[in-house]
């Protein structure tokens, strides 16, 4: 029954959340105007929105693995940091806390740079950890893991990586249409706002699973 609730839990009950402040003031339309090249340094570090989506969608056949694939110098790193957890795991029952906290401390700047990159915040943000007005909180698991789960996680997490194909194409498709909106108006548009809220919320959730942050299977929901 426990394991039955966990995979089934709110996605508000779900130990990986992401949280970001509105932004309430009319937006600064000189760098919605120039996001994208403004970005470039955190594209190039820890890779762009829904990541683990590119590479496993786009690649050719022998590139479904545990590449996360946002083109980020970085992801490589949580990559390799995923798979020899992934070993340590199944073996010992234990991530390595030096491993776990590398994994965090990465997803933590992705969240950062994904809430800017997708104009949910126009602060430019930290290179690494620090002060922003969008937050992840994800604790580490107490105790030994599941190791089952953790041998198949790719294949458990693939009805989500397919959901979050398609609602990152959508994502894409709003965001462009936010970009419009805030420079003719200098606001993002409500319920638009909320969509790309959920879709960032859904997609880190997923990310810290198959990171082996947490075993608790993600929930399919838009709530942040």
């Amino acid at each position: 029954m426990e394991a039955h609730d966990k995979a089934h839990a709110p996605a508000a009950a779900y130990p990986v959340t992401v949280t970001v402040q509105a932004a309430t003031d009319r937006r600064n339309r000189l760098t919605t105007a120039f996001r994208f090249f403004l970005a470039i340094p955190h594209l190039i570090l820890v890779g762009g929105p829904v990541a683990v989506i590119s590479s496993m969608s786009w690649g050719s056949e022998s590139d479904w693995n545990w590449s996360f694939g946002s083109g980020g110098v970085l992801s490589l790193v949580a990559c390799v940091a995923a798979m020899i957890a992934w070993f340590a795991i199944v073996f010992t029952g234990r991530h390595p806390e030096g491993l776990w906290k590398l994994a965090a401390y990465y997803l933590r700047w992705r969240v950062h740079a994904i809430a800017y990159m997708t104009l949910l915040r126009d602060e430019y943000p930290p290179f690494g950890e620090g002060a922003y007005p969008t937050e992840l909180n994800v604790s580490m698991p107490d105790g030994t893991r599941n190791r089952l789960s953790v041998a198949f996680r790719f294949f458990l997490a693939l009805p989500h990586l397919f959901l979050l194909w398609l609602l990152s194409l959508a994502w894409a498709f709003t965001t462009a249409i936010a970009w419009i909106v805030i420079l003719l108006t200098g606001r993002y548009p409500e319920m638009l706002y909320g969509f790309a809220l959920g879709v960032l919320a859904w997609s880190v959730r997923v990310e810290a699973y198959m990171l082996l942050l947490r075993d608790e299977y993600p929930p399919f929901s838009l709530r942040a």
